[in-house]
């Protein structure tokens, strides 16, 4: 048996004049959340699929990575990610590239050890395998 999570879309109108709301009941963190046209492609205030996906994609990478480096006998002090999402509008809308750039310490592991661990989390975590179709990029340092 699995876990399931969900989260809710309402849309009214056509694409470019159109507004949404998300919602994830259950955890409560966004209720009606807006998002639209101009949220993705433009700078208008509220959320957009890409932003959503690089917040989910910098969570499941850095809980992931954080197993794997207590497994290895080294648990991280801190681990910083920022993850971007580029939406490509050539072509056709599509998710262009994914760059992960990491900031961590962890004590009593060496570099290549911990870059190991950083690109195995970058390809392992359910997330990334989601998103495998599209190209990733890993920036991974490790401080102090």
């Amino acid at each position: 048996m699995g876990i399931s999570r969900h989260a809710t879309a309402h849309w009214e109108g056509d694409l470019k004049s159109g507004r949404g709301q998300l919602s994830t009941p259950a955890s409560g963190l966004m209720d009606k959340t807006a998002y639209g046209f101009n949220s993705r492609f433009g700078d208008e205030k509220g959320t957009n699929p890409e932003e959503l996906i690089a917040a989910a994609h910098a969570g499941c990478f850095t809980m992931f990575l954080s197993n794997q480096l207590a497994e290895a006998g080294h648990p991280a002090e801190r681990l910083d990610t920022r993850a971007e999402v580029d939406l490509s509008t050539e072509g056709g809308p599509s998710l262009s590239q994914i760059r992960l750039v990491l900031e961590a310490e962890v004590p009593g592991i060496d570099d290549a050890r911990f870059q190991e661990l950083a690109r195995d989390a970058k390809d392992n975590c359910p997330v990334s395998k989601a998103l495998s179709s599209v190209p990733m990029k890993l920036e991974a340092t490790l401080k102090g």
